[in-house]
């Protein structure tokens, strides 16, 4: 049987097309802003990047995930200038990557406590949490109504993150140094 290439991929591999996709650091610190840090315009993306993404580089993933199928666009009805960014079917389904993505780095990188907080939940969590996740996704992007009286996994999330923050806040006044523990943005994306 002959393999016949596909002229826009380098394979049929599925790990090298979804790294063909994804495999870059700034479609994931992207995917993750938007599905973590629920951060759905150009200039929330650009100004809660902790990483420091340029607006280039900003426009051009964006225009990739959009291109890929992992994000799509819509006018925001708030602005005639706004574009809203919204995770398709397949970017919800990139929950369980994420989260294990999360779990590595907080295990094998040298990864903050604070931001490491959401991603050992996520992990404790497991399948169960990331379903209930990827649901409130679809009802926040998609417009899927999640069942009824289901809690909310980004507010435990960032509950999560708060309380992190909290502590490390009081332990850096209490050894009388004075910082901002959550670094340039108050809310932080994702899982680290």
């Amino acid at each position: 049987m002959t393999d016949v290439r596909d002229p826009v991929h380098r394979s049929g591999c599925p790990i090298n097309l979804a790294v063909e996709v994804m495999g870059d650091r700034w479609s994931l610190v992207v995917l993750r802003d938007v599905m973590f840090g629920d951060r759905r315009h150009f200039r929330e993306l650009l100004a809660g990047s902790q990483e420091g993404i340029a607006s280039n580089m900003l426009a051009d993933r964006l225009r990739r995930l959009v291109a890929a199928g992992l994000l799509w666009r819509s006018d925001d009805e708030t602005h005639r200038q706004k574009i809203r960014y919204s995770l398709t079917e397949a970017g919800v389904q990139l929950v369980p990557v994420m989260a294990v993505l999360g779990s590595w780095g907080r295990r094998h990188m040298p990864a903050s406590h604070e931001l490491s907080v959401r991603a050992e939940l996520l992990e404790r969590g497991g399948p169960e949490l990331w379903d209930r996740f990827m649901d409130e996704l679809r009802e926040r992007h998609l417009g899927v109504p999640r069942p009824a009286g289901t809690p909310s996994v980004l507010a435990e999330l960032q509950a999560a993150y708060d309380a992190a923050v909290g502590e490390a806040g009081r332990a850096v006044h209490g050894a009388g140094t004075l910082r901002s523990p959550g670094g340039p943005s108050s809310t932080p994306p994702g899982t680290g």
